[in-house]
């Protein structure tokens, strides 16, 4: 999913400002995987973002991609990334950071690694646009996300599906499960590689398969409408993609997915 979350960022229409929020509660993986320093961070945003809503905060934390992708990566550490992304979690009382900077005019994609029941990040699904979940396409795949949608349905009423790989057909799992599948990733090691910190052109990076789906999914997500209100909260409704608001993406718990993913992983969008 961190993968796909990066070429999403890459590839995003319309010019607009975008960065890449790693909010991962179990770790991250783009810090070590292209060689960041540790600060400015998921940390230090956490810290700056308990006093301040300054959309700005998100990118004086972040750091720039090989693809000019900027980004907040998460610490490897389970127990510093688990406390910054319930630090950044919205509240009843203030929005938060990460939603301030999706409401100024930005794209927020927030990678929220694997969604267990006990996860922090589920407040960032409840304040999002939009929720992607990622799932290849294989029987047992699908079984593991058909028995978290009902915990997916009480934090985003609008998920929508990205398949990864081969297996069932999009219009079989939309009949199945009830949620619409808006592309399907191909298998892309060049371009998985190229996202994943390894040398590479820019034209690699954005013009690939993979690139050419997660543009369609970001184009996909930005003709939504954005006049559906949110409230806070399990039962909130979330706004659907817009220009001033949030975006959430989620992945499906199973094995690493193609060139795009790896366990159930939550990317936000705000914008």
């Amino acid at each position: 999913m961190t993968t796909f979350a990066v070429a999403l960022a890459a590839t995003w229409p319309g010019g607009c400002r975008r960065v890449l929020v790693e909010c991962d509660p179990s770790g991250g993986d783009l810090g070590v995987r292209f060689g960041l320093p540790t600060s400015p961070g998921l940390v230090s945003l956490a810290a700056a973002g308990r006093t301040h809503d300054d959309p700005e905060l998100v990118w004086r934390h972040a750091w720039p991609l090989p693809s000019e992708v900027p980004v907040v990566a998460a610490p490897p550490g389970a127990a510093q990334a688990r406390a910054a992304v319930t630090a950044l979690a919205p509240a009843r009382d203030r929005a938060g950071v990460l939603v301030a900077a999706g409401r100024a005019g930005g794209v927020v994609l927030v990678d929220c690694g694997r969604l267990d029941p006990a996860s922090p990040a589920w407040p960032l699904v409840a304040a999002a646009d939009a929720l992607l979940l990622m799932s290849g396409a294989h029987a047992d795949e699908l079984a593991h996300l058909a028995a978290r949608l009902t915990t997916v349905g009480r934090w985003s009423r609008h998920p929508a599906l990205v398949l990864v790989g081969e297996g069932h057909s999009s219009s079989e799992v939309t009949r199945e499960l009830g949620v619409p599948v808006l592309a399907q990733v191909p298998h892309d090691p060049r371009s998985a590689a190229a996202l994943s910190g390894r040398p590479t052109s820019r034209r690699t990076v954005t013009r690939s398969g993979l690139a050419r789906v997660a543009h369609q999914v970001a184009r996909a997500l930005t003709t939504r409408d954005a006049d559906v209100p949110r409230t806070s909260g399990p039962d909130a409704a979330p706004v659907q993609a817009g220009v001033r608001h949030p975006i959430a993406l989620a992945e499906k718990a199973v094995a690493p997915l193609a060139a795009a993913a790896e366990d159930l992983t939550t990317t936000r969008t705000t914008r």
